[in-house]
């Protein structure tokens, strides 16, 4: 399925103009005339996308508006628009969270670049989120030793380091890590490692 992109824009002709080029692209589109609009709905939808907000847009102060989206359950990238009078507000945007800017009139070839890359972003960043979500479930499996044996071994300790610290026996911990290793879907110490590196448990200064 193509990704989907909200348009919010007040503007009537500006919306439509934007809603067609995107269409022609062959994306999917939504067209909001508010962002209140869009705070009604955006949480309902995990489709891959990103929104492209005019900062004219009536019934909020735009900085604000990404503070609501977030409440709102939305981790969508936003890309502003604005005309030359706009470009303070824009500015705001981008350091409120913006994923990009542009003054109107934009080049299609320019807003269409900006809107993949935006895409592409959010894609990555949602299937980093699903797999984290598998793999901390995956984690949740082992047992209080397995935990412990985990830990000490992607950390870098042989198996009779760990099982000196543990006060065990080295066929016991060998035992323990084959079912880390199942539990947590990994075939070898390296993923192992990088699994634990992408759920944030070890830091630069573990030994």
């Amino acid at each position: 399925m193509s990704a989907l992109v909200h348009i919010v824009d007040g503007d009537s002709s500006s919306q439509a103009g934007i809603d067609d080029l995107l269409r022609a692209c062959g994306y999917r589109t939504k067209a909001y005339g508010s962002a209140d609009e869009i705070l009604g709905q955006i949480a309902d939808d995990a489709s891959a996308g990103c929104i492209v907000l005019d900062v004219q847009v009536p019934d909020t102060v735009v900085p604000d508006l990404f503070d609501r989206l977030s409440k709102a359950g939305s981790c969508l990238p936003v890309i502003c628009l604005a005309g030359e009078s706009d470009v303070r507000t824009g500015v705001k945007a981008i350091k409120a969270g913006a994923e990009d800017f542009f003054t109107k009139p934009v080049a299609s070839e320019e807003l269409i670049v900006a809107i993949d890359r935006a895409i592409a972003r959010h894609r990555l960043a949602s299937e980093q989120e699903c797999w984290s979500r598998a793999a901390r479930q995956r984690l949740r499996l082992l047992t209080p030793r397995e935990r412990e044996v985990f830990d000490l071994v992607i950390r870098g300790k042989l198996n009779k380091q760990v099982a000196f610290a543990l006060g065990t026996t080295e066929r016991t911990v060998k035992a323990h890590r084959r079912k880390v290793m199942e539990k947590l879907q990994t075939r070898s110490l390296v993923e192992l490692v990088s699994c634990a590196e992408r759920l944030g448990l070890l830091r630069n200064d573990d030994p």
